[in-house]
């Protein structure tokens, strides 16, 4: 398994940026996603861009891809858990989607004290702070160790381009942000998808750290998972077998996910602010290549690149002109 690195490197002149889809609906762009609504009915084109410290940096080779077809696999695997909004995927980096209201939070659950961000656990407790999104942390954790259990740490959905901010259960229920009812069925989600995400990762070589959910009320009331789930964007892996090893040796645990880019940035001085750094093909061919094997690793089965030109292939797939 596994793709060829020269063929990464070919792609890296042919992705997929932005995309214009006369015909499918109104259009609604995101940091990574373009989305067409029509009725109850919504479009998502999932493109080769890259999001970190909440800006757009750049593409990656069939990063698209490889989203699109996680998040499939992850809503089949997980629908007897939570429902889900999936319909179909008609084209490698399109999935069609019940049109859902979406909760104005966002749902972070974290297995480990770890992450490089302004909001990261990590660190917050670096600072010395001891609460964080509501929960007490006690004295004496390393960093990258295990939380004594996961912690649901919500946070607020920022307008493209600004900055998502920490909040608590209660703040959001003081705020009237959500429901009880709702907060709870929330809680009760995104604690049964992590622990089966954790289940799963385990049994494939690898720990799923920690990951976001966006949830949705749909036409019926129910909360149900929307968006992408347990993808190397949304989620942060690494290598079980070598976590020790790093531990031991006072090391950052080797990572499955865009990490790997956030922290090249970092390297480069940027942390979200002013001009975006060129990220060199050498890092982006690497970084697609780190995808491709979260996505092989995860599925057990191997990552088929489309290289067909992404924008004709899908006005064909999806029956526009």
């Amino acid at each position: 398994m596994g793709t060829d690195p020269r063929l990464l490197r070919d792609q890296c002149e042919r992705t997929l940026q932005e995309t214009d889809l006369r015909g499918l609906g109104i259009r609604e762009v995101g940091k990574v996603r373009d989305s067409y609504v029509d009725g109850d009915r919504r479009t998502i084109v999932v493109t080769d861009r890259v999001s970190c410290f909440d800006r757009v940096v750049g593409t990656l080779p069939f990063k698209g891809q490889v989203l699109n077809e996680i998040a499939a696999f992850w809503f089949e695997k997980t629908a007897a858990i939570a429902p889900n909004h999936l319909i179909s995927v008609p084209d490698p980096v399109v999935s069609v989607v019940r049109e859902c209201k979406p909760l104005p939070v966002e749902f972070v659950m974290r297995g480990f004290l770890t992450g490089s961000t302004s909001t990261s656990i990590w660190t917050a407790y670096a600072r010395g702070e001891r609460e964080y999104c509501g929960h007490r942390l006690a004295d004496g954790w390393t960093r990258h160790q295990a939380l004594p259990k996961p912690l649901l740490t919500p946070t607020t959905k920022a307008p493209k381009g600004q900055h998502d901010e920490l909040t608590s259960r209660d703040e959001i229920l003081r705020r009237g942000v959500l429901s009880e009812e709702v907060y709870a069925e929330a809680e009760r989600i995104t604690a049964a998808l992590f622990a089966e995400g954790q289940r799963w990762a385990a049994s494939r070589g690898l720990i799923l750290v920690d990951t976001k959910y966006e949830l949705a009320l749909d036409a019926e009331g129910r909360v149900v998972v929307i968006d992408e789930i347990h993808t190397p964007d949304s989620s942060r892996y690494w290598y079980r077998d070598r976590y020790e090893r790093a531990m031991s040796e006072g090391r950052d645990p080797e990572a499955l996910d865009k990490e790997y880019v956030r922290r090249w940035l970092g390297e480069q001085g940027y942390k979200g602010e002013g001009p975006v750094p060129e990220i060199p093909v050498d890092v982006r061919v690497e970084a697609a290549r780190r995808y491709i094997e979260a996505f092989e690793q995860l599925s057990a089965r191997a990552f088929e690149p489309d290289t067909e030109e992404p924008l004709p292939r899908i006005r064909r797939n999806l029956g526009i002109g």
